[in-house]
């Protein structure tokens, strides 16, 4: 009796959450939406306080697109994880290997540092990284 009582909680605690999950979601798409007057966006909400499986049910179907849309758009655009650190290619390796010379010059770096930025700049050429 125990396990199954604590099976049916578990059950309808998860519905619960989905249910809120969706509820929030789509709030949350009823203020992104810019189209939408703040009437018919009171009208949603009302209905689904007193009506909310039903509306959240019909808001998904007649809106869902528009949903995927309005999401995309508030992300503003992803870009890939690779492309947030690596710095922009704003030199040549004839470029590099001058400043690495010119910090060997000026006692910067040893003979060591200058072929391995050396060799550094030589193999971004021919990798492309």
């Amino acid at each position: 009796m125990f396990f199954q009582d604590l099976f049916w909680f578990l059950l309808w605690s998860f519905y619960f959450i989905a249910y809120l999950y969706v509820v929030i979601i789509i709030i949350t798409d009823l203020f992104r939406d810019e189209k939408l007057n703040g009437w018919l966006k009171a009208v949603w909400i009302i209905a689904l306080v007193f009506v909310p499986f039903l509306t959240a049910l019909v808001y998904i179907i007649a809106r869902g697109k528009g949903m995927a849309e309005r999401s995309q758009s508030a992300r503003g655009g992803v870009v890939p994880e690779s492309d947030d650190y690596r710095p922009a290619a704003s030199s040549t390796p004839a470029d590099d290997i001058a400043k690495a010379k010119e910090l060997l010059d000026a006692g910067t770096i040893s003979q060591g540092e200058f072929d391995a930025l050396k060799s550094k700049a030589l193999g971004n050429q021919f990798f492309g990284a």
